[in-house]
């Protein structure tokens, strides 16, 4: 499979050509009353610029257009460099982002991330896995992932940046991570519609792998519209020997009801139902119904968030036999050294 979301991304050169596309007489003459150098070329509007602020000027310009016409433009850049080409087509809207996110675009662009590895152990408190973990780069500005996630979801960069994440984290493990361990990699649902899966795989089989080793978490950041199209993933994933996990159910659109449809290998449970739930009768009951509903499908079970021996107690009682959090590791570039070694 292939996806034009995965492609690289080109940079916006300082100078250079946009394409505007459908052509808009509106604003073709609007942009020649403000003496700006457009032209019509193959039914486009053509508009040149000389600095990259200029690009942002005239989005902003595309403004004083009806809402409708707007929402159909879609833009095109290509810098003046001798061997350049026009960009693909993308929707104004985000064209806007990219331009007014320039520094977190060129993060993702350039893929200035690194994975960063928590630990996951079992009931006897012993590692079995780590989760790998978005993080800037040693020496790099820094960034929070919510917002390299958002800027990419806004953009429309959220495949390249969660292909980009998985291959980055595959490749720290084979780094680390001695084969028999879990390695849990997140990725997007909004992604599933064209996924890159290919990459992911030859990337495990080239680095001599083990697929049983790896674990693919759903994130529930997103609402998954179409449960059929993800199940297939799930088919593609256990075909090449991966498992499959729910994130954070609990919790957002991670239901009982949405884990019960998908039957993932892993249920996460979401760390606001574990904070202090030693303490809190409603947690336990939502915890003990989530418990019993994965075992109904023979789900294997994980506690997040346990920062209190007292909760990670709880968990082991009611039948949780994987945990992580604080208590027992942050997330880090490195494994334990026992780990390593």
């Amino acid at each position: 499979m292939s996806c034009s979301g995965c492609t690289l991304i080109q940079p916006i050169e300082n100078q250079g050509i946009v394409r505007i596309k459908p052509l808009n007489k509106s604003l073709m003459n609007s942009l020649l009353e403000q003496g700006l150098g457009a032209e019509i070329i193959a039914e486009c509007t053509v508009v040149p610029y000389n600095k990259k602020e200029e690009i942002l000027d005239l989005l902003h310009f595309l403004r004083i257009l009806p809402k409708k016409d707007r929402t159909d433009m879609e833009f095109s850049i290509k810098g003046l460099g001798e061997h350049t080409m026009y960009s693909p087509w993308i929707p104004v809207i985000q064209m806007e982002a990219k331009v007014e996110n320039q520094s977190v675009v060129d993060i993702i662009r350039l893929e200035k991330f690194a994975s960063h590895m928590q630990p996951i152990v079992d009931t006897n408190e012993q590692i079995m896995g780590f989760e790998f973990l978005l993080r800037p780069e040693q020496g790099d500005h820094s960034f929070q992932p919510y917002q390299l996630f958002e800027v990419a979801r806004e953009t429309g960069l959220h495949s390249f940046l969660d292909r980009a994440a998985q291959i980055t984290a595959i490749k720290t493990s084979a780094l680390w991570v001695p084969n028999g361990f879990k390695r849990f990699i997140n990725f997007l649902p909004s992604t599933i519609y064209n996924p890159c899966l290919s990459d992911t795989f030859e990337t495990i089989d080239r680095l001599n792998l083990d697929p049983k080793d790896f674990v693919f978490e759903v994130v529930e950041t997103e609402n998954v519209e179409h449960i059929p199209q993800l199940l297939r993933i799930f088919d593609l994933y256990r075909e090449k020997g991966i498992s499959v996990a729910l994130d954070d159910v609990g919790s957002g659109y991670s239901t009982v009801e949405l884990m019960s449809d998908l039957k993932p290998d892993y249920v996460k449970i979401d760390r606001s139902l574990i904070d202090h739930c030693d303490q809190d009768l409603m947690k336990q009951r939502e915890i003990t119904r989530i418990t019993e509903a994965a075992f109904q499908f023979k789900g294997q079970v994980l506690a997040e968030g346990i920062e209190r021996y007292e909760d990670f107690q709880f968990c082991k009682d009611a039948g949780i036999n994987l945990a992580q959090g604080y208590l027992f590791g942050k997330p880090s570039e490195r494994p334990p050294l026992a780990i390593v070694m």
